[in-house]
């Protein structure tokens, strides 16, 4: 590929990155609005989703990058909306973890569905490799931003 075809296309991308996090920004303050969340607040429900069992409040700051203070405060606006319980833990009585609510997780699983669509079809046409590829940006984008978030919080900037 000559480097005039790299450089349009790393410029397209630029481009598009900056349409893509945007738009996925706009449609999360949307669902979130929908459901009477903060974005923020959305957000971590999907992150403890994906945890494999109740967390502590620590995790969650680390999860979201939030401050211990702010990530108590989340789960506060959580628990009051009925997503998390807090719990002792079962080893360490001294430790309080939030867990979600199974029905709760689930329903909002469901209304992020409805709300968002059937995301699949736009993967249809793409064959197994061109799957990878996409796969293996966005984990190592995700690996980036943690990184920056990092970076910018300890005001390395």
């Amino acid at each position: 590929m000559s480097g005039n075809v790299r450089s349009r296309l790393l410029d397209e991308l630029s481009t598009v990155s900056r349409r893509y996090v945007a738009a996925f920004a706009l449609f999360n303050q949307a669902v979130a609005d929908r459901l009477g969340l903060h974005p923020t607040d959305l957000q971590c429900l999907n992150l403890l989703s994906l945890e494999r069992g109740p967390v502590t409040t620590g995790r969650i700051a680390e999860l979201t990058g939030l401050t211990t203070g702010s990530a108590t405060r989340l789960v506060d606006r959580l628990e009051k909306a009925g997503y998390v319980v807090r719990q002792r833990d079962a080893v360490d009585r001294r430790k309080v973890l939030v867990a979600t609510v199974p029905e709760r997780i689930a329903e909002f699983g469901r209304t992020c569905e409805r709300l968002g669509g059937d995301w699949s079809p736009l993967f249809a046409d793409l064959d197994d490799a061109e799957l990878a590829v996409i796969v293996r940006h966005m984990r190592r984008t995700v690996e980036f931003s943690g990184e920056q978030v990092v970076r910018l919080r300890g005001g390395l900037v």
